[in-house]
């Protein structure tokens, strides 16, 4: 998990679409940056959550989030955003205790299910 620059809130790393990427190569430079990890990310989206994102100027901007899954392989010493965020490696039920998003914790609990299946 990492924070949000502003409000400081618990989420995954996420950004917005890049020109030129394909969604799942925007999503894996987004964790580079904001989390320093690196590694294999899902060609498909694992879920998807709605938010209101609250812009510097007060504006509400409704924002639909896709998300994908990284098998992390590495993370830097030294990333982008380090100095930026807050970064916890932590269990699944920790997890869902910090995530404020009712959508983005539904993800999480979905993809951690589907992994213990395997």
């Amino acid at each position: 998990l990492i924070t949000t620059r502003r409000t400081r809130r618990w989420i995954v790393p996420k950004g917005w679409p890049m020109d030129g990427r394909a969604p799942n190569a925007a999503a894996a430079r987004e964790a580079l940056e904001e989390a320093g990890v690196c590694g294999t990310v899902s060609e498909a989206p694992i879920g998807s959550y709605r938010y209101f994102k609250q812009r510097k100027t007060g504006e509400v901007v409704p924002c639909k989030v896709d998300v994908f899954s990284l098998q992390v392989k590495q993370q830097r010493k030294n990333w982008a955003e380090k100095d930026m965020r807050e970064l916890r490696w932590c269990s699944l039920n920790e997890a869902l205790a910090c995530v404020g998003e009712p959508g983005l914790r539904q993800i999480i609990r979905r993809f951690a299910t589907a992994l213990a299946a395997k």
